[in-house]
């Protein structure tokens, strides 16, 4: 497979040459599976396998780009996407900086993220998986839907200033499932990232699901008064508020182009909560991490904030380039975010639930329409959904109706966070538009936040 790949990539090369392009080659394949189900049925089982390329060509501060969907036994019909690169060259719009062409010093083969049996996964296998987590859950009320999604991502690039190349190649999975009530229209649900085969764990969604199709059945359902509460995130929630202040945050392009809410003069100020550690770690296997980036600049793990004090902006090469920044080695499609975590013994939903507690505690495990409100003031608002209990520091367990939250980032990990979760969990983020790209982030199981504001709250489900 890898010699396939580099071979053609090395054609392409020539090719280039032959045309005096100066050339950036990138190829991408996707090996792509789809189940999902809808009313407690399988309502589509679909795969796709596609290869693309990218061409990017320089001459001097000119840069053309050019991508299409091929097929490998065509290798005239790539050739033509190399000639009509070399015609719109000419006349692409000067840059205002110098770009940086990349060159590629030595081979990079990384498939530290590939999963033979992941790759392997068969529709008995997903349907089983599916069949097990809803097990004994549906009934002619409450019905089963979600969807399991799952494939192989290569990706591998050449330049014409040499023959090294670069492949990555990784599996990945994601999974969630939802049970819904028809009559009353609640929802709950489960989800799972998966790089290889032994992390799928339908038990275990099973018993989040069992857990809370029981709560949502047998306790009162209420509508929380608008005000501040004690707030326990679960992981999609937290992963989803980090990897949007990231975005928003932390990378370069966003200071430079004023929708940041942190500053250079930020660096090394105390602005998060001292349990706080997010770093970017491309060591991370299961959050898909690269070990170089699409510029050949070598990755390591890269701090962004370290106990709390904020430590420095990710820089990838064109924002570098015309910035006059040094880039960072982050010139790549995604983040392979960490949050490190605590000291407390939660592991499990049902541990959270039966933990003592001398306050009342909303818990919201996911963070629904998440939008940035105000960039610059790092203002995010969501509305709470799928499976939140309000839980009585009497020990009891009410059902909330979903409320809306509009807080700062530095409010849900600044200095009102309480206690993080000892346990971490993969969190998978993937967007299920366009070119497949499988991203996660590494959470604590649960963020405990005190003060935050319910601005909104909702009569009914």
């Amino acid at each position: 497979m890898s010699n396939q790949v580099i071979d053609l990539l090395k054609q392409l090369r020539k090719a280039a040459l032959d045309r005096n392009l100066q050339a950036l080659i990138s190829y991408h394949e996707e090996d792509s599976y789809l189940m999902r189900f809808a009313n407690s049925a399988i309502s589509l089982n679909t795969n796709e396998h596609l290869i693309s390329l990218d061409f990017i060509a320089f001459d001097g501060r000119k840069k053309a780009s050019y991508s299409m969907i091929v097929d490998p036994s065509n290798f005239a019909g790539m050739e033509k996407g190399l000639d009509i690169l070399a015609e719109m060259l000419p006349h692409a719009q000067p840059l205002t900086y110098d770009p940086t062409f990349p060159a590629y010093e030595k081979d990079v083969f990384d498939e530290r993220s590939f999963d033979p049996a992941m790759a392997a996964l068969s529709n008995e296998e997903r349907l089983a998986y599916f069949n097990t987590l809803g097990e004994g859950l549906e009934s002619d009320d409450i019905r089963l839907s979600g969807i399991f999604a799952s494939g192989t991502t290569t990706t591998a690039q050449i330049s014409t200033s040499s023959e090294h190349t670069q492949y990555f190649r990784a599996t990945d999975a994601q999974v969630t499932a939802v049970l819904s009530s028809e009559s009353l229209k609640w929802e709950v649900n489960a989800e799972q990232s998966a790089q290889k085969k032994s992390d799928l764990d339908a038990e275990g969604l099973h018993a989040d699901l069992t857990l809370l199709v029981k709560h949502y059945q047998d306790d009162a359902a209420v509508q929380l008064p608008v005000g501040k509460y004690a707030v326990v995130l679960g992981p999609a929630a937290t992963a989803e508020l980090t990897q949007v202040m990231a975005y928003y945050g932390m990378t370069g392009g966003a200071l430079m182009q004023g929708y940041s809410f942190l500053k250079e003069e930020d660096r090394e100020k105390l602005l998060f909560s001292d349990k706080i550690s997010l770093r970017d770690d491309p060591n991370q296997v299961e959050l898909y991490g690269q070990a170089a980036d699409r510029f050949g600049l070598e990755r390591s793990p890269f701090p962004l904030i370290e106990e709390g004090r904020f430590q420095a902006f990710a820089w990838d090469q064109d924002t570098a380039d015309e910035f006059g920044k040094p880039p960072t080695g982050h010139d790549v499609s995604r983040f392979s975010l960490v949050m490190d975590g605590g000291s407390e013994m939660v592991a499990t939903l049902r541990d959270l639930i039966e933990m003592p507690r001398n306050e009342d505690i909303l818990y919201i495990p996911y963070i629904h329409y998440m939008n940035v409100v105000n960039p610059s003031g790092g203002m995010v608002t969501g509305s709470s959904r799928f499976g939140a209990l309000y839980l009585k520091k009497d020990g009891s367990v009410q059902v909330p109706f979903n409320v809306r939250l509009t807080q700062k980032f530095t409010d849900f990990f600044g200095e009102r966070v309480q206690w993080l979760s000892e346990k971490q969990v993969a969190y998978n983020v993937s967007s299920s538009y366009g070119r497949r790209d499988p991203t996660a982030l590494k959470v604590p199981r649960f963020v405990c936040v005190k003060e935050i504001e319910i601005s909104h709250s909702n009569p009914s489900y």
